[in-house]
């Protein structure tokens, strides 16, 4: 910091007084100034600090209206049923699309058409820029529901949010529902889906019935639960989180389950972290709940959260619906009746609670719209929010992209139960980042890039961590590659959807990877589309 204020000093009196302001208030940009030059580092400060003004006046009344036009869309599609035929007619395109590949050079691998900006990734793949695109970007509908089987056929674009607007006045509800909105069916198949009702489900792949895949040389497969056939049997369990290396998903069977229009929460505190555990296990042990989950606010406080599905709040009582555009962000809500020390029981409407973290995206929003939870923005603006993931993506510019890339963490760390202790110590140690939030799920023993090989239900936890590191040895390579060790150690796993930078060895250590080549020489598929590795390594995403 010393040669830094030297450096501003000659430039002049005043200037050396802005920057090392900047120094002192901004965190997020400690251990860069040896880097960056003092112009550099004072157009991040502002492109950071006041990004919240294109945000507000752009972006939220955009991502406002492209939601109501989405919305209209939809409920035209569903009132004519045009859906299933349009299926039909997009599917047969992509299968000529595949089919004009293999019948070519196949010098370029493919890979679907969606927009490297529109993906729920902070990065953007750069193998989409030596790839031949596939247009499975039009797969965005919900095709059928069938009540006397309990299932819902879905392509694989369709959201979380979608899901919910269409299934819930029904009087239903897919039993996993993973909580942003504008998460899809096929980023939860391609690649993995938990939510709190994982500890009686497991994750988004053990809801699901079958997969519709087109493969390398342009067939369409349909792999289902049970089958008979080993390569269809194979095929079902190793295309979750293959991330579209074994074939295109265009559309998917999932089961769904009746449900109530509430969730009767209650919110109970806790301590340090053997307390979190300790409760957190005992309460997802606990058959009648149908939802549990924990969020970890310091070392020595957070709050265990179960619910239950219910008729509502009873006579005299009344519902928190925490989804109303005035009301609190969730995990501040959720912070204040930690801070009481008190046990609360809310009833809640049941899609509120479903996407209860939509509306602050966790705890994300705040570091682009600081004041985005004050009462008078929420009343005179929260209808607006949350701005489209996508829209933040695509407009964050490369100097606030840089200041991400030194001090922003993005991670979801599976690991046993039994480790959750520890565990919370060595987030703690490595990046003191919280919240912590906490997911418990059940993993099953079953074939698949992901096994447990116990030969029974073994009960494991999300460890989600997000936000800014304000550790001053933190360094992202070093820190996360001390992160995936330990995750490695216990037996856990890392979602693929952040930053990895494992080796290839290291990673096929932490994965499953017999089942998965097996398939990739079954179905041709090695020359056709990359390896899983290649796909979500860091060298592959910027």
């Amino acid at each position: 910091s010393i040669s830094f204020e030297i450096s501003c000093h000659r430039q002049g009196r005043n200037f050396t007084c802005v920057t090392l302001s900047i120094c002192r208030n901004l965190p997020i940009e400690m251990g860069a100034s040896s880097e960056l030059s003092s112009s550099d580092l004072l157009l991040e400060f502002f492109l950071h600090r006041f990004r919240w003004i294109p945000v507000c006046f752009i972006l939220l009344p955009l991502s406002f209206l492209f939601d109501l036009l989405t919305r209209a869309r939809n409920y035209l599609v569903h009132a004519v049923n045009s859906a299933p035929k349009a299926h039909e007619r997009k599917v047969a395109i992509i299968q000529k699309e595949v089919r004009e590949w293999a019948s070519g050079d196949k010098k370029k691998k493919m890979c679907n058409a969606r927009s490297g900006w529109s993906t729920m990734s902070f990065r953007y793949p750069l193998y989409k820029e030596t790839s031949t695109l596939i247009s499975t970007n039009t797969l965005i509908d919900i095709l059928e529901m069938d009540e006397e089987s309990r299932t819902i056929r879905v392509e694989p674009m369709v959201t979380m949010g979608e899901i919910t607007n269409f299934l819930l006045p029904l009087g239903y509800s897919l039993p996993i529902v993973p909580e942003l909105d504008d998460l899809t069916v096929g980023g939860m198949i391609n690649g993995c889906g938990v939510e709190s009702s994982g500890r009686k489900y497991g994750l988004f792949q053990h809801i699901c019935v079958s997969y519709e895949i087109v493969t390398a040389d342009g067939s369409l497969v349909v792999a289902k639960k049970g089958t008979e056939d080993a390569e269809g049997q194979g095929l079902f369990y190793g295309i979750p989180w293959s991330h579209g290396t074994l074939g295109f998903l265009v559309a998917a069977t999932i089961r769904i389950i009746p449900c109530k229009p509430f969730v009767k929460l209650t919110y109970m505190p806790v301590g340090d972290f053997k307390e979190m555990s300790t409760k957190l296990q005992s309460e997802s042990t606990v058959a009648e709940n149908e939802f549990v989950e924990g969020i970890q606010f310091s070392q020595e406080m957070g709050v265990v959260m179960k619910g239950r599905f219910s008729d509502g709040p009873p006579k005299n009582g009344a519902a928190n619906c925490i989804g109303k555009w005035h009301k609190p962000w969730f995990y501040t809500h959720v912070e204040g009746i930690g801070k009481k020390n008190e046990e609360v029981t809310e009833y809640i409407p049941l899609r509120d609670y479903y996407h209860r973290h939509s509306k602050s995206i966790f705890w994300e929003l705040q570091e682009i719209i600081p004041f985005g939870n004050n009462v008078l923005f929420r009343w005179f603006y929260g209808w607006m929010c949350p701005p489209k993931i996508s829209f933040l993506k695509y407009t964050t510019l490369g100097p606030v992209r840089r200041i991400y890339e030194r001090r922003h963490v993005l991670q979801d760390m599976l690991i046993p139960m039994t480790d959750l202790e520890k565990g919370l110590q060595v987030f703690h140690d490595k990046t003191n980042i919280y919240p912590v939030w906490l997911c418990p799920f059940n993993l099953p023993t079953c074939p698949g890039f992901v096994k447990q090989k116990s030969g029974k239900n073994v009960l494991y936890v999300d460890v989600g961590v997000y936000g800014v590191c304000k550790k001053d040895d933190y360094d992202p390579r070093k820190t996360t590659r001390e992160l995936e060790e330990y995750v490695r150690s216990v037996e856990g796993v890392q979602m693929l959807y952040a930053d990895t930078y494992m080796t290839r060895e290291e990673f096929y250590h932490m994965f499953d990877s017999s089942l998965y080549e097996w398939l990739r020489v079954k179905l041709n598929a090695k020359e056709a589309f990359p390896d899983v590795y290649d796909k979500v390594k860091k060298e592959a995403r910027f």
